[in-house]
């Protein structure tokens, strides 16, 4: 029998070390049982890191069923296993080793790890070397998601490990980016943070600035004498000059340096307290409105013990003579800071150049759109010198005329391109139409024929809010215009904006083929230039007259499908730009296609610069605007480039 026991615990023994050489995730739980039971956040950091640094597949399954709860302990032989709840009070267990079921368990003979959110942290960085290395580029993309949220020193070295091994382009750059970034905040070796530093001295990223502006955070703190030279100082305060010396001494009084400041209130105070006979400190109560006298007051009633003594002038400056006051880096080495100063006056110098590129994006396509908006008025004003106040209702009903285009066809790519040329065609016809039945009688009469296209203007307005109503409709751009072009995180244009300065482009290009290449263009220019001369050559006046309106008015129109795409498409839609077109034309000089240009530069950029002063008030920004356009007519009336031959026909 005695020989049957013995046989027995030694199968026992060597059963028990095979399971140990083959299951060494549940080994290393065994050994660790006491601290994962306790669970306890002072003292789990080393089950952690024995579990992660075992370099076992299983580890990662152990992390995550603790984390997730669902770390459970068999208390009949101290094994840790998976639990998922069955049904009833009974849970099937599964095994870290094999990966596989392990059969089940009533809860009355399990007990479940519940960590808290200490644990679950420190079990959440470990994952992190797991995670980075998952085979899945969606799970490994997630964990660098979550390292670049929530940095910390715990998740550089599993970052490092991670490098070498990724396979995927574009998520090796963004952990060699991470990894740069965390180096220079957290690693021991100062020589790595520098390099990191310089490295990234030229990165405009925000996520740069953002690690290295806490490396420059500060403390302010007092010192009797001058500060230990080995604190990493960033400014000596000279009270008076750098800090307030009342703000100054009262950092020593907080730092019991110096006895406390006596305010007037406290003044008052003590003086109704003492007051005995109608006099206090000897001082009779009606001299105390005079400041010196409730001074003098105080000081003889300090003299006799009654009230704290109030520290003068001199005791004050005698005071902070003694004592210093630093502002000291939280980093405490010199040379990290001074790298990262340098490279953060490096990266604002960039920020500023590219702000002005940003800013010069921004004015072009405000120009784009301004031309855009005013080239069919440069056209039917200049060569026409009709006053054409209706010219925003043109670009309004070329906006609803793309609007109809996109519920007839849906796709927004084509329902664009045929929006185009109908928008043309429509805006063109009604300009004919206005022509014929209205400005042909109002020639050289621009007061009446501003009265009237006023009042046309108003019925156009009436006529689409009958047509569509008063709220806004949807004129949407093809999905590849969505977004933006991004250069860096400070340069950026919408695609939007640069479509129309393309489309702004070729206008410019239609207009000047047509006033220099065809027939229409040459009777335009002749009846610009001298209409009486034009009319003897056997040119038809009424007839240029009718087209060249009936041109500008359809330009009109293509500019309200290009402004719709990115305004809100009412019937008020005209009138937010034809104070910008007629500034356009005239600033620019009436009829000279040049200078229609160059005036909607001068406007776009002039009201985005003020706008880059004052970006919260673009009503301020558009009244300077005005301001200046008005004074520099002024001084040049005929505008930036004049019509020569003009005055030959008045």
């Amino acid at each position: 029998m005695k020989h049957l026991l013995i046989a027995a615990l030694a199968l026992a023994m060597t059963s028990s070390l095979a399971r140990a050489q083959e299951a060494p995730i549940q080994a290393i739980l065994q050994a660790q049982s006491a601290l994962i039971m306790e669970n306890s956040r002072r003292t789990i950091a080393p089950v952690i890191a024995a579990v992660s640094g075992s370099g076992l597949p299983q580890a990662q399954d152990v992390l995550q069923a603790w984390q997730g709860k669902k770390l459970w302990q068999r208390t009949t032989d101290g094994l840790f296993f998976r639990a998922e709840k069955a049904d009833g009070a009974t849970y099937n267990l599964y095994d870290f080793d094999t990966r596989d079921a392990s059969g089940s368990a009533p809860v009355s003979d399990l007990e479940q790890i519940k960590p808290n959110s200490g644990i679950r942290a420190l079990i959440g960085s470990a994952l992190v070397q797991f995670q980075l290395q998952d085979a899945d580029p969606k799970r490994r993309l997630a964990a660098l998601t979550s390292v670049q949220r929530n940095p910390s020193a715990d998740v550089l070295e599993p970052l490092r490990g991670s490098i070498a091994a990724e396979n995927d382009p574009m998520i090796r750059a963004m952990k060699v980016r991470a990894e740069r970034l965390l180096t220079i905040a957290y690693d021991a070796d100062e020589a790595a943070r520098i390099k990191a530093i310089s490295e990234m001295s030229g990165d405009l990223g925000v996520d740069v600035r953002a690690t290295l502006n806490p490396l420059l955070v500060t403390r302010r703190a007092v010192f009797v004498g001058a500060p230990p030279a080995t604190l990493n100082i960033a400014e000596i305060l000279e009270p008076g000059t750098s800090i307030e010396v009342t703000k100054a001494y009262d950092m020593l009084v907080e730092a019991d340096l110096a006895p406390p400041r006596v305010t007037e209130a406290q003044v008052r105070s003590a003086l109704a307290e003492n007051a005995e006979g109608g006099r206090v400190g000897g001082i009779p109560i009606r001299q105390l409105d005079d400041p010196d006298m409730r001074l003098r007051a105080y000081a003889a009633l300090a003299a006799a013990g009654s009230v704290p003594p109030a520290p003068g002038a001199a005791q004050i400056a005698q005071a902070l003579k003694a004592h210093s006051i630093a502002d000291i880096y939280l980093e405490p080495s010199r040379i990290v800071t001074d790298a990262v100063s340098e490279a953060l006056g490096t990266i604002a110098l960039t920020v500023g150049l590219n702000q002005t590129i940003d800013l010069v994006l921004d004015g072009l396509s405000l120009t784009s759109i301004y031309f855009l908006a005013a080239i069919g008025l440069a056209i039917t004003f200049g060569v026409m010198g009709v006053i054409n106040m209706a010219h925003g209702e043109f670009i309004m009903m070329g906006a609803y005329t793309g609007y109809v285009v996109q519920q007839i066809i849906p796709n927004h790519t084509a329902s664009i391109l045929v929006a185009i040329p109908v928008a043309f065609a429509v805006t063109f016809a009604a300009g004919v139409v206005m022509e014929r039945l209205v400005i042909r009688w109002l020639y050289n009469r621009p007061l009446e024929t501003l009265l009237a296209t006023f009042g046309v203007s108003i019925a156009l307005q009436q006529l689409a809010k009958n047509i569509f109503g008063t709220q806004a409709r949807p004129l949407t751009s093809p999905a590849w215009l969505d977004g933006a072009l991004v250069i860096n995180d400070v340069v950026a244009i919408s695609f939007i904006r640069i479509a129309i300065f393309v489309l702004a482009v070729f206008f410019l290009g239609v207009y000047l083929f047509i006033m220099r290449r065809t027939r229409l263009g040459l009777e335009t220019r002749a009846v610009t230039q001298n209409p009486r001369m034009a009319s003897s050559m056997g040119i038809n006046l009424n007839k240029v007259n009718m087209l060249t309106f009936g041109l500008g008015s359809g330009i009109a129109g293509v500019a309200g499908v290009a402004i719709g795409l990115f305004a809100k498409v009412t019937s008020e839609l005209g009138s937010d730009y034809i104070v910008q077109s007629f500034m356009t034309v005239v600033v620019g000089g009436v009829g000279n296609i040049w200078g229609t240009l160059a005036g909607a530069a001068m406007i776009g950029f002039l009201q985005k610069g003020i706008e880059w002063f004052n970006p919260s008030n673009t009503l301020a920004a558009q009244t300077f605007m005005i301001v200046f356009i008005i004074i520099f007519i002024q001084f040049r009336p005929r505008g930036i480039i004049a019509l020569k031959g003009r005055a030959a026909g008045d």
